[in-house]
């Protein structure tokens, strides 16, 4: 394995790993998919997909260390949610507090009875289709008008670029950075890359964090 090359464990909105050198902001895990070569052999391990903070209490461990999780990263929380991740109930305790919060009152349940492995059971369903080397992302067609800020989509035939609402704008994902910062239709059809039911905890008031590239 070749240290100085970035690995493929970038994350995007429409949940495909990619290696580039750009930095994330938040981290993410879903159990062990490389081999001892750090090669991706798998999509996730486990149906606890969660996004958790850079550093936590001075924990540390090498990327690609075998048998142990991949790291992940996002360019921030928007594409974390985006590619079917939630907030760690850990290190990022209070947001994980304010999204279970939202999905109990967009359910009708007890938050205060609702375990995170009831959330990611639904999750998983809105967040991978299919089986073996035919699962895909799942996208609901919609208008922009529709979805709250901070949700992600796509526009249709134009499958390559993630777009991000916020504030009422559209912005383009990278890597990187977001760009940008046009204006769309309300009536404009897209393909929404965010998993139904976190639009759903999105419109009920969860404010994802998003890159500082975005106008606020």
């Amino acid at each position: 394995m070749d240290d100085t090359l970035p690995h493929p464990n970038r994350i995007t909105p429409f949940n495909e790993l990619i290696a580039t050198q750009a930095r994330g902001t938040l981290m993410g895990n879903r159990g062990i998919l490389h081999d001892g070569q750090g090669r991706i052999i798998k999509p996730f391990a486990h149906r606890n997909w969660i996004a958790c903070l850079l550093e936590f209490k001075g924990r540390y461990r090498r990327v690609m260390t075998p048998g142990r999780y991949t790291h992940l990263f996002f360019l921030d929380e928007a594409t974390a949610l985006a590619a079917g991740h939630r907030p760690c109930g850990e290190c990022r305790r209070a947001d994980y507090l304010r999204f279970k919060d939202a999905w109990a009152n967009v359910r009708g349940t007890d938050a205060g009875k609702l375990k995170a492995a009831d959330i990611d059971r639904v999750l998983h369903t809105d967040r991978v289709a299919g089986r073996g080397k035919h699962r895909y992302k799942p996208t609901i067609t919609a208008t922009f008008g529709s979805i709250p800020d901070g949700v992600m989509f796509h526009q249709g035939e134009d499958d390559t670029v993630a777009l991000l609402k916020w504030k009422g704008q559209v912005w383009a994902w990278s890597p990187e950075a977001y760009r940008d910062g046009t204006r769309m239709d309300q009536g404009q059809a897209i393909e929404v890359l965010t998993p139904i039911s976190v639009v759903a905890v999105i419109r009920a008031g969860y404010v994802p964090g998003v890159h500082g590239s975005v106008k606020r």
